[in-house]
C-alpha cells in the first residue's frame, strides 16, 4: 500500500471519528431526520473508523501514548461503573462505543509523529461541519436562528446546538490563524477558513467557546513570542485591537455578551449552579464516590450537567476524575517540557481550549470532540524520531543496497 493510499485512509479515519463526535441531539432539522437515523450514521462511521484503521495497520504497529493509555483506564473504570447495569444497558452501549473510539487512537497512533497532518485534517473536517450550518442558514435562515435558543445559530441540516458550532469554529480558528504565524499556510486560504468560522461564531452567542478561543491563542501565541517576529507582531497588533474594540463598542460587546440575560441568572451560569448543587447534595455509597453511577447521557434529575469534571464524577466517580485530570496534566507537562515550535503551540492552544471550556461542558469522560481535540494535541507532542512512516516498503531495497554497496567496497 503507498504512502499516498495510506495518508488518504488515514484522513478518512480521522473524518470519520469527526462525525461520529457529532452526537445525535440537536435543534430540529429542515428536513425531519429520526434519532434513530442520526445515530446508525455516527455508530457506523466509528465502526468505518475502527475497521479502516485496522485494515490501514494490519501489524498492530503502534505508539506508546501517555494520553491513549490513559484514556484507556478511563474506559476500564467506566465498565467497571457501568457494570452494575445502575444507568441501564445503554450504560454498556456507551462503553462500546468509548471502546471503539479507543482503539481506533491506539491503530492510528502510529502515525503521530509531531508534524501538522492531522492538524490539516481536523480543520478541513470541522470546516464542512460549519459549511452545513451555513448552508442552513442559507436555505432557511428562520430555521437556523429559532427563537427555541433565543435567535442563536443552529444546525437545521445537520442537529447541531449552538456550543458544538461555536466549538468547532473557535477551534478551527485558533488553529487557522497559528498556521498563518508559522507559515505553513497563505493568508487567502487562511482568511476562507477564519472570516466564515467567526461569523458563525458570533452568531452562535457562544461565550465559553469565544473565551476559550481568546485565552487558548494568547496562550499558545505567548509560546511562540521568543522565537518567532510574526507571533510578537500579531500580539501586539491584537492587543492593540482589543483595547480599542473594548473602548468603542463596550456597551454592543457587553450586549453580546449577556445574551438579554439578566445578571442574577448570568451569575448562575444560566441556571447550572442549582445542578451543580442539588448532583453534589445527593447521597452516594462509598462505591459510588469511587467508580461513579455509571455512564450515562450526562444529565442530572432530566438537566444537563454541563460540566465535564461533575459529569465525569456523577458517572466514573473520583477515579473517573483523577485520570481526566492526568490526561490535562500530563498533555500541559509535556507541551511545557517541548522547546518552542509551531505544533507546540497547536498543542497548548488545544489543550487550553478544553480545560477551559470543561467548566461549562461536557465531553472529558466520554468519546466527543473534546477528547478529539485532545487526541490531536497528543499527536502533535509525539516524538519525531520515534515516528513511523505511512507506509515503509522502500526499507527493505534501502537495505539491500546498501548490502550490495558494502559487498562491492569489500
Amino acid at each position: 500500500m503507498g504512502a499516498d493510499h495510506s495518508s488518504k485512509i488515514v484522513g478518512t479515519v480521522w473524518g470519520l471519528l469527526v462525525l461520529n463526535t457529532l452526537g445525535s441531539a440537536g435543534a430540529q432539522t429542515i428536513v425531519p431526520l429520526p434519532r434513530s437515523l442520526i445515530q446508525m450514521v455516527t455508530m457506523g462511521a466509528l465502526v468505518a473508523a475502527f475497521t479502516l484503521a485496522l485494515a490501514v495497520n494490519l501489524e498492530l504497529r503502534i505508539r506508546s501514548s501517555a494520553y491513549v493509555s490513559l484514556l484507556t483506564l478511563l474506559l476500564v473504570t467506566s465498565v467497571i461503573s457501568s457494570a452494575n447495569l445502575g444507568s441501564g444497558f445503554g450504560a454498556l452501549f456507551r462503553c462500546a462505543r468509548l471502546a471503539l473510539f479507543v482503539g481506533t487512537l491506539w491503530l492510528l497512533s502510529r502515525w503521530w509523529d509531531g508534524g501538522l497532518t492531522f492538524v490539516r485534517h481536523h480543520i478541513r473536517m470541522y470546516f464542512a461541519v460549519l459549511g452545513s450550518v451555513a448552508a442552513g442558514l442559507v436555505v432557511s435562515p428562520g430555521a437556523a436562528l429559532p427563537d427555541l435558543y433565543g435567535g442563536r445559530l443552529v444546525g437545521d441540516l445537520w442537529p447541531l446546538t449552538p456550543p458544538q458550532i461555536g466549538q468547532y469554529a473557535a477551534v478551527i480558528i485558533g488553529l487557522t490563524v497559528l498556521l498563518v504565524l508559522g507559515r505553513r499556510t497563505d493568508r487567502t486560504s487562511a482568511a476562507v477558513v477564519i472570516v466564515p468560522s467567526v461569523i458563525l461564531l458570533a452568531l452562535t452567542h457562544t461565550r465559553t467557546a469565544t473565551l476559550g478561543l481568546l485565552l487558548g491563542l494568547a496562550l499558545a501565541i505567548g509560546s511562540l513570542i521568543l522565537t518567532s517576529a510574526a507571533a510578537r507582531r500579531f500580539f501586539a497588533w491584537a492587543v492593540l485591537c482589543a483595547a480599542v474594540a473594548a473602548v468603542a463598542f463596550s456597551s454592543a460587546l457587553q450586549a453580546w455578551f449577556l445574551r438579554g440575560q439578566s445578571q442574577e441568572n448570568f451569575s448562575n451560569l444560566t441556571g447550572r449552579a442549582k445542578v451543580w448543587d442539588a448532583l453534589l447534595a445527593a447521597p452516594r455509597t462509598t462505591w459510588q464516590q469511587l467508580f461513579g453511577m455509571g455512564m450515562g447521557d450526562k444529565s442530572f434529575g432530566g438537566l444537563p450537567i454541563d460540566n465535564s469534571w461533575l459529569a465525569v464524577y456523577h458517572e466514573q466517580g473520583l477515579i473517573g476524575i483523577a485520570l481526566v485530570a492526568a490526561i490535562i496534566i500530563v498533555l500541559g507537562g509535556v507541551a511545557l517540557l517541548r522547546p518552542p515550535s509551531l505544533p507546540r503551540a497547536c498543542a497548548i492552544f488545544l489543550i487550553s481550549y478544553c480545560a477551559i471550556a470543561s467548566y461549562t461542558e461536557t465531553g472529558l469522560g466520554d468519546a466527543s470532540p473534546y477528547l478529539l481535540h485532545l487526541a490531536l494535541a497528543a499527536s502533535l507532542l509525539a516524538a519525531p524520531a520515534a515516528a513511523t512512516p505511512l507506509s515503509t516498503p522502500e526499507a527493505p531495497l534501502r537495505r539491500i543496497s546498501q548490502w550490495t554497496r558494502k559487498s562491492e567496497v569489500s
